[in-house]
C-alpha cells in the first residue's frame, strides 16, 4: 500500500512536511490550539473518477502572540488524514492559497483568529475502496530555515514539523454515484405494461472507472405531466453491473426516474426522467 507524507506548498514558500518523521520536542513545540473545525459545511465529500473536489474548511486558531504565521516560513492549517498520527494511511491537504485567517481576541500572551481554507481531493489520490470511510482532521504547524543561495558554496535546510489530531468529529469522504432510468416502449397504451430499466454505478477510484454497485435499494419515482413533483412507485434492488429493472402500469403522461439515497460509502443520486407519451 501507498503511504504518503503530507506535503504542503504555499505559493513555492513551504514544501515537503515529512510528517512521518518523529515528532519534535516539546521544548521547541509551538503551543497552537485548533478547534471549532467544520470541514465541507459537516456535509459529506463526494468524489468521482476525474474532476478534483474543492472542501471549505472552517476553524478558530489561538497562537502564542509572539509566533508570527507568514505562510512563507511557518505555516499552520488543518489537513485529513486516515490512520493515526504515527503512521497515516492517505491524506487530504490545502490548496496553494495560505488560509485566511482574522483576529477576533488577543491576550498579553495569546492571540485568537477565524480561519478559513480549501481542501483540494484528487481522485488519484484515493488510492483503495478504504478511502471512503470517516477521515479525521488534524492541526498542522510547520516551520523552515532554508539557505537556497549556493553563491558560496553552501546550502542548508532546517525543518520542524508538528501535528495534533484527531480534532472535531471529521469528515466522510465517498463515492460518487451515477443513476440512469430508461422506461419503454414509448409512445405506451394507456393501461399497458411499462418496463423500466436502469443502472447504478459508482466511482472505483483505483481503477479511474465507475462499476455496478449491486445489492443496492433504488426507488422508481413517477410525475405526472404538469406536475412539480414525484410520487415513489416502488422500491427495486440492483443486480449484476448494478442493472435495475421492473414494471408498472401506464396511466397518465409523465416523467419516470430512479433514485439511490446513498450508503455510509457511496454519494446518492438522481437519475434523469424518461418521458413516457401514454395513449
Amino acid at each position: 500500500m501507498r503511504k504518503p507524507a503530507i506535503g504542503i506548498a504555499v505559493s513555492g514558500a513551504l514544501a515537503l512536511t515529512a510528517l512521518m518523521a518523529p515528532a519534535a520536542s516539546a521544548d521547541t513545540s509551538p503551543d497552537l490550539v485548533f478547534s471549532g473545525i467544520t470541514v465541507n459545511g459537516g456535509k459529506p465529500i463526494v468524489i468521482g473518477t476525474t474532476a478534483a473536489v474543492k472542501a471549505p474548511v472552517t476553524y478558530t486558531l489561538t497562537r502564542p502572540s509572539d509566533l508570527t504565521i507568514d505562510y512563507k516560513k511557518t505555516f499552520a492549517a488543518v489537513v485529513l488524514y486516515r490512520g493515526t498520527l504515527k503512521e497515516f494511511q492517505n491524506t487530504i491537504e490545502p490548496d496553494l492559497t495560505a488560509p485566511q485567517c482574522a483576529t477576533t481576541a488577543t491576550t498579553d500572551t495569546t492571540v485568537t483568529e477565524s480561519c478559513t481554507e480549501t481542501l483540494v481531493i484528487e481522485p488519484f489520490n484515493l488510492f483503495e475502496a478504504a478511502d471512503a470511510t470517516t477521515w479525521k482532521a488534524a492541526g498542522v504547524f510547520n516551520q523552515i530555515d532554508q539557505d537556497d543561495d549556493g553563491s558560496d558554496g553552501h546550502i542548508s535546510f532546517g525543518y520542524h514539523s508538528d501535528l495534533w489530531g484527531p480534532l472535531g468529529s471529521g469528515v466522510q469522504v465517498k463515492r460518487a454515484a451515477k443513476l440512469t432510468a430508461d422506461a419503454a416502449p414509448e409512445p405506451v397504451k394507456k393501461g399497458a405494461t411499462l418496463t423500466v430499466t436502469g443502472k447504478l454505478t459508482r466511482a472505483d477510484w483505483e481503477n479511474e472507472r465507475y462499476t455496478g454497485y449491486v445489492s443496492q435499494k433504488a426507488t422508481l419515482q413517477f410525475r405526472a405531466k404538469g406536475s412539480n413533483s414525484y410520487t415513489t412507485v416502488k422500491t427495486v434492488t440492483s443486480g449484476t453491473g448494478g442493472a435495475l429493472r421492473t414494471t408498472t402500469k401506464a396511466t397518465k403522461d409523465g416523467y419516470y426516474r430512479y433514485v439511490f439515497a446513498g450508503t455510509t460509502t457511496t454519494g446518492s443520486a438522481t437519475a434523469a426522467g424518461d418521458y413516457v407519451d401514454v395513449r
